[in-house]
């Protein structure tokens, strides 16, 4: 009930739109360098939509794109249908039917890269398909007018969707973001290089220029989620960013909860940075605050711990008395994990280890 009520008010919305000459130029409902003939919309593939948020963009838009947006009615139509599209064939049949600027284009092709992940499609043939050609040229023909959150989106969609990274359009929006990167915000430029870290590698320069910028403005640095993730992701390119990271971390450390403890102590363990009191600070929140932890962080941890080769006997004590009703339940791998990580540390728990002998 509540999807069709949707469909009727976007439709109702999008009828009225294009019914009222003065609201809408005739420009808008046909190609560019077509005629503008009076041209049905077929209805069939806009039926079926599914209910989102713009809060559902990777990173949220600006409130100067928002305030720009919210002034051009048709453009914000043409978002909503934007968003809302369920297939390649909807948003390719968008582009058939209005004259797309730039950034409406790219938010085609970051819609079209969401699609192919949440449904795993080909991307190959949306590659190859003649109607993304002609998205790409629009983009790269007006790259200077593609807002600073969509660009970074329509980056990392090109990438997702496998576009060759030699190919012209695809050095065009590189080279824009770097020329871009002071205009970016902190958390644009955070969600560029956790993906930058994970698809390029350390020999990305787009990568490097980023992690330059983070460490510049790494003042900027708040919430426990950004931390993080970049300690978990993008730290081991860059010494000096972890060690901004640590010190913020340290900072933060009351409001951390136990997975956010657990994936900190496997980014220091995996990078082996013993930062002795960002270590104590996790250890003593960590008995404090979190009574009941599970199977999952419980392995990490004390594997964590015990690759650092840090002593917290009240840690310990308290991971093995967590385990213990675990123990029926645990694998043969992660029994051996466990133990491993205790002989590393050299700490017996007689009732933990007598029930896993049991």
């Amino acid at each position: 009930m509540a999807a069709r009520l949707v469909r009727r008010c976007c439709w109702r919305h999008f009828g009225a739109f294009v019914s009222t000459p003065s609201a809408v130029p005739a420009s808008l409902l046909v190609p560019a360098g077509k005629a503008a003939t009076a041209r049905a919309l077929p209805q069939a593939p806009f039926t079926l939509f599914h209910t989102s948020s713009p809060s559902s963009w990777a990173d949220g838009f600006s409130v100067k794109e928002q305030v720009e947006e919210s002034r051009n009615p048709e453009h914000k139509v043409i978002g909503e249908l934007i968003e809302t599209a369920t297939s390649p064939r909807e948003l390719f049949q968008l582009s058939e039917f209005h004259a797309l600027n730039s950034n409406q284009a790219s938010l085609i092709i970051t819609q079209l890269s969401r699609l192919a992940v949440e449904k795993n499609l080909e991307t190959e043939s949306i590659l190859r398909d003649e109607r993304f050609q002609q998205l790409i040229g629009i983009t790269d023909s007006q790259i200077s007018q593609v807002w600073n959150n969509t660009l970074v989106n329509l980056l990392k969609s090109l990438c997702s969707l496998g576009m060759d990274s030699n190919r012209r359009e695809m050095q065009s929006v590189e080279q824009e973001v770097l020329w871009r990167l002071r205009r970016l915000t902190f958390r644009q430029l955070t969600s560029l290089a956790e993906f930058l870290a994970v698809k390029q590698g350390k020999e990305s320069r787009l990568l490097n220029e980023v992690i330059k910028k983070l460490e510049l403005r790494w003042t900027e640095l708040e919430g426990t989620r950004t931390v993080v993730t970049l300690m978990g992701k993008v730290g081991h390119v860059s010494p000096a960013l972890m060690d901004r990271l640590e010190d913020k971390a340290l900072e933060l450390a009351e409001q951390f909860n136990p997975d956010d403890i657990r994936k900190i102590m496997l980014a220091l363990a995996y990078q082996n940075r013993r930062c002795v009191p960002l270590l104590r600070a996790l250890s003593y929140h960590l008995i404090q605050k979190h009574s009941e932890l599970s199977l999952s962080v419980l392995m990490d941890l004390i594997f964590a711990y015990g690759k650092l080769n840090f002593h917290q006997p009240q840690v310990f004590q308290k991971i093995a008395t967590d385990l213990h009703p675990h123990v029926s339940t645990m694998k043969p791998i992660e029994v051996t994990r466990c133990i491993r990580s205790f002989a590393l540390l050299k700490w017996l728990s007689l009732p933990l280890f007598e029930a896993i002998v049991q």
